[in-house]
């Protein structure tokens, strides 16, 4: 298990995984007052938690499928991305899909927090790239079945 410093400086508890086998950690709102989204409109909620990432390593901030259904509420940046280097607190960019005011309280869980591993790349300039059998085929080329 990779460790992750945080500080929590929110009245919450410290986020833990739900079972035994989540990926993601719940985020909570940590605000003084409801927020309330109208229809359409973002809002950058704050958790009150601060981490350091190990070298190598991202935390992606995303949607929690509950509200996502029943409510039209999503992360917009989906997936936003925490680097290892950043030390400022994590907030989540909110976005009401739906057709009614959505009340975001303090402690409710907005997001989802998974913590993954990355792959840095060195990028080469080509004049071409080699041949595979799908070529420049994408959005909707391989069909539906």
């Amino acid at each position: 298990m990779t460790e992750v410093k945080v500080i929590n400086k929110s009245h919450h508890p410290l986020p833990a995984y739900a079972t035994a086998n989540s990926s993601g950690i719940d985020l909570r709102a940590n605000i003084s007052e409801p927020i309330v989204l109208k229809p359409m409109e973002r809002r950058l909620i704050p958790t009150g938690l601060y981490i350091a990432l190990p070298e190598g390593t991202e935390a992606q901030v995303r949607p929690r499928s509950g509200l996502a259904l029943k409510h039209g509420i999503t992360v917009l940046n989906t997936p936003g991305t925490i680097d290892a280097d950043y030390r400022g607190e994590i907030g989540v960019v909110l976005i009401n899909f739906s057709d009614k005011d959505f009340v975001v309280n303090d402690g409710e869980r907005i997001a989802q927090m998974v913590v993954a591993r990355y792959e840095k790349v060195e990028l080469r300039l080509v004049e071409q790239l080699d041949e595979t059998e799908r070529g420049a085929g994408g959005y909707g080329h391989t069909g539906v079945k």
